[in-house]
């Protein structure tokens, strides 16, 4: 019986084999679509798309200090994963042997060590903006073909609007008038996903469907890199926006999964038959609540609900678990530093992917780029939450290697208080001096990463235009011990809420576009209001830029008295002191109480307006009035 089982066996073996002889067998792409040469981890995957491509018998290459150590056949036939040792291979053109089909594969040399390549730090001021809605390039076209169906609609908040990256490239000396010194761009990869029937597109870049392709409506590969080169000649730094979480719907990983466990639960496509319809499924979406992460009383039901429930029904949750998937992504981030040059990393939704996988891939980058930065969307408002995700943390169970944090909690506490009078205990501006007082539980503040608002939530103006309100929130965001991070058009009174929809608080930038009667890129096209504003702001910004007080002083600050907040930064003998009256009344600031800041100094310069101010009797202060005052 074991016999004829064993011929049984055979026979059928045989067969299969002829079977996928006559299957036809195609190569339609290879990620990465290219690697470099003299990497510390000399390891590279090669992720080869096509019919049947897993049916090949023999991967081959005679490519002088090339290894292929190994392939991986997953449970889709149309992948296959060759595993590569390049340490001994120099740049030029491989050629890859896959039975009798063959492909070339470049192999290039660095343009430097990755030790050479320099992050953002506590030095710049991140300028965040959307491509789609910042500004339009010459020669835009507002119909790429090939792509599923969208269209440019500048009256729906919901739709694409048409900017692109050729339009901030021709703005880079408007960064540079302002004084930012990076920009933060929000994804720029392909989102091929069509509009819906509710006039909703995904305009914002965050459901990736080619992960080494520049959106064509956004421009191309070669313009993504002339944008960095430009923007690095003009001295300005670029963060790219990732997301390791979620995909895009329309990834080819969604139609044909290469592992049963590419995506977490992914049980629910069969049951809507391929489509995004969650409905009547067994479909799981996020709770949104990170906390379950670090709870050590979490149930397991809710950190279910966080890590392995899809961001949308249109997102698909990508299974960091999977090595295979992991290293593919890991690659991915260093394809993009190596190719186009980029300064940091902004990694999208970080705490919902699996904690331990997201460590592997920053401690490989650190290996790799011990000078460059990424920081971690963590949206939790509680400092120990947030601290608990910084790299080295004492609070952590396991070092998350993430070098820079989102301060959430600054976020959240200044946007309460410029609704309030500061009181002597707990309301207005006490509660950011009852957030630094947190500061104690980062292994290194100053590379936390703070902001007034952003993308996801309301603009800090709201929906009026405060801008007494505005310049206590920046005088603060600019001299506290932090990396500050700006959202676009904030220097211009941009205001908007999400009530209705987050495209109201994405609106675009006046003067970006053809047609535009307002112009605010120029002094002459701003208003009076706008001007003031953006002047304000700028003097504060250069004075900023290159200064060790702000980057490199200790910090001091008081608690609230008389409704008064007042922060001092020290350097080898020089102070910058910000006052801030928080309260909807005039204020008196008795100098006195801060003699251990002041010294023996009598005068003082306040930055952004240039006024002089007698530090040998008290200060007077206008309602919600804001000082920076250098000496």
């Amino acid at each position: 019986m074991r016999r004829l089982l064993l011929v049984t066996a055979i026979l059928m073996a045989n067969v299969m084999t002829m079977s996928a002889a006559k299957q036809k067998v195609t190569i339609d792409r290879i990620d990465p679509t290219d690697w470099y040469v003299g990497m510390k981890n000399p390891s590279l995957q090669l992720m080869v798309y096509g019919k049947n491509i897993a049916s090949v018998q023999d991967v081959t290459t005679d490519y002088p200090g090339a290894v292929i150590d190994s392939v991986v056949r997953l449970d889709s036939p149309n992948y296959l994963l060759v595993y590569m040792n390049l340490r001994e291979a120099q740049a030029g053109t491989m050629t890859l042997k896959f039975d009798k089909l063959k492909a070339n594969y470049t192999l290039k040399q660095r343009e430097m060590a990755g030790s050479k390549r320099k992050g953002f730090t506590n030095a710049d001021v991140l300028y965040m903006l959307m491509p789609d809605r910042f500004a339009q390039g010459a020669g835009h076209n507002p119909q790429v073909k090939g792509m599923r169906t969208y269209k440019e609609d500048r009256t729906q908040p919901s739709l694409r609007h048409g900017g692109d990256l050729n339009g901030i490239r021709e703005h880079l000396d408007y960064f540079n008038e302002l004084g930012v010194t990076a920009l933060w761009l929000t994804p720029v990869l392909e989102n091929d996903s069509p509009d819906d029937e509710r006039g909703f597109s995904t305009y914002h870049g965050y459901a990736t469907t080619d992960y080494y392709r520049v959106d064509p409506r956004f421009g191309t590969n070669e313009d993504y890199r002339r944008l960095c080169d430009e923007a690095h000649a003009k001295g300005l730094k670029v963060v790219m926006d990732m997301i390791f979480n979620h995909s895009g719907f329309e990834h080819p990983w969604t139609l044909d999964m290469p592992t049963k466990d590419w995506l977490n639960l992914p049980q629910w496509l069969v049951e809507s038959n391929g489509t995004s319809k969650a409905e009547g499924t067994s479909f799981l979406q996020t709770s949104y609540k990170l906390t379950p992460v670090m709870d050590p009383y979490a149930a397991k039901v809710d950190l279910k609900e966080t890590t392995e429930g899809w961001f949308v029904p249109t997102m698909p949750d990508l299974n960091q678990h999977n090595p295979h998937l992991m290293r593919y992504l890991i690659q991915n981030s260093k394809w993009w530093i190596e190719t186009m040059g980029i300064d940091g990393i902004r990694m999208d939704t970080y705490p919902y992917a699996y904690a331990d996988a997201m460590a592997q891939w920053m401690k490989e980058l650190d290996e790799e780029y011990p000078n460059f930065n990424t920081v971690g969307e963590t949206w939790v408002t509680e400092p120990a939450y947030t601290a608990s995700w910084q790299k080295d943390s004492k609070l952590a169970k396991s070092n998350s290697y993430l070098k820079t944090v989102m301060d959430f909690s600054f976020y959240d506490k200044l946007n309460q208080a410029k609704h309030e009078e500061t009181d002597p205990w707990f309301a207005g501006l006490n509660r950011l001096y009852n957030s630094f007082v947190y500061d104690y539980l980062y292994p290194n503040p100053k590379s936390v990463m703070a902001f007034i608002d952003n993308h996801d939530t309301d603009r800090f103006l709201g929906n009026g235009k405060d801008s007494l309100a505005l310049k206590q929130a920046l005088a603060l965001l600019l001299t506290v011990q932090r990396i500050p991070q700006l959202y676009y058009g904030t220097e211009i009174l941009m205001n908007g809420t999400k009530e209705i929809t987050d495209g109201y608080v994405r609106k675009d930038f006046p003067g970006g576009f053809p047609g535009d009667e307002h112009n605010a890129f120029t002094r002459e096209g701003r208003t009076k209001a706008e001007q003031q504003m953006f002047t304000w702001l700028s003097r504060l910004l250069h004075w900023r830029k290159g200064n060790d007080v702000i980057t490199k002083g200790g910090q001091t600050q008081f608690i609230p008295f008389n409704g008064i907040y007042v922060i001092a930064r020290q350097y080898q003998g020089k102070t910058a002191l910000t006052i801030l009256n928080g309260t909807s009344k005039p204020a008196t600031m008795e100098v006195k109480r801060y003699q251990e800041v002041i010294g023996s100094a009598t005068r003082a310069k306040d930055v952004p307006t240039g006024r002089y101010y007698d530090l040998s009797q008290d200060l007077t202060l206008k309602p919600r009035q804001s000082l920076v005052l250098e000496f």
